[in-house]
């Protein structure tokens, strides 16, 4: 039997280019992390202390958490490549206190939060002619509620385009909340029945936050008697070994694509 582990964060983007994801994910190639990258991750950081700190009790101030995005920033775990980036350490840290504070005393007191960052147990699926998928990830980026309608993922997503018109981008997320409702499940025993929330913080132009839903997610990924789900589909491509390139993704250039210099795939 072949098991290969899939994080619940990358499946979104096997599906964007899967020629791609293989070199990434199955061969173990990547580029160095980007500003905003970095950026992006020293929000969530921040953010997460904020509302892990309304879970437990200590109620720390969005001034108190701010430290964190700081240390973040300027202390990457991984290498992050600043040559010819459109954006200072010093702006990344002024957008990132603006978008930080606009967060905590705007938009986690809309939430009842349970759970931040869980960490999930890894879920094995056998899919078949000796392929097993292992769904791990944590929820690095994400948040339980509890609302009317039962508990629903909320997941923060920064980025320039994360909203528009004061909503939050919700294209290309679904995969991977599908995969966090499957696995909080899979943990808790707990049942997914409300909507996920995207939870959008835009780093580009005015900082500006935005909420957007999604429905869904969780039949997307394991199908119906109609269709089949991602999971089925993603399983295919590693029982063939065939992995399709997308030379119309929006990300294929040198500068998202670390197999770029050998495929012969874009013009």
């Amino acid at each position: 039997m072949s098991v290969t582990t899939i994080r619940a964060s990358s499946w979104g983007s096997l599906f964007d280019c899967a020629y791609k994801w293989e070199w990434i994910h199955i061969l173990g190639h990547r580029s160095p992390s980007g500003p905003r990258t970095q950026l992006g991750t020293a929000i969530h950081a921040s953010t997460a202390a904020f509302d892990s700190s309304r879970i437990n009790g200590s109620n720390l101030s969005a001034y108190d958490t701010a430290e964190m995005l700081v240390h973040t920033l300027r202390n990457p775990d991984y290498e992050v490549d600043w040559r010819g980036s459109d954006i200072t350490l010093a702006q990344a840290e002024a957008i990132g206190l603006k978008l930080h504070t606009m967060y905590c005393n705007e938009v986690s007191p809309r939430y009842d939060f349970v759970a931040v960052e869980l960490t999930t147990k890894p879920l094995e699926i056998d899919c078949g002619g000796g392929v097993i998928v292992r769904l791990t990830g944590q929820l690095d980026r994400g948040r339980i509620c509890k609302t009317s309608q039962g508990l629903g993922i909320g997941d923060v997503k920064s980025g320039g385009a994360s909203v528009v018109k004061g909503v939050a981008k919700t294209k290309g997320h679904a995969p991977q909340i599908g995969t966090y409702e499957i696995l909080y499940e899979h943990t808790t025993g707990e049942a997914i029945t409300a909507p996920a929330h995207i939870i959008g913080l835009k780093t580009k132009g005015t900082p500006e936050t935005g909420i957007g839903e999604i429905r869904g997610a969780k039949q997307m990924m394991v199908g119906t008697e109609e269709f089949p789900g991602l999971i089925q589909i993603g399983a295919d491509m590693l029982r063939t070994g065939l992995f399709p390139p997308n030379p119309q993704s929006f990300l294929c250039s040198a500068k998202y694509c670390p197999r770029w210099s050998s495929c012969p795939y874009h013009e």
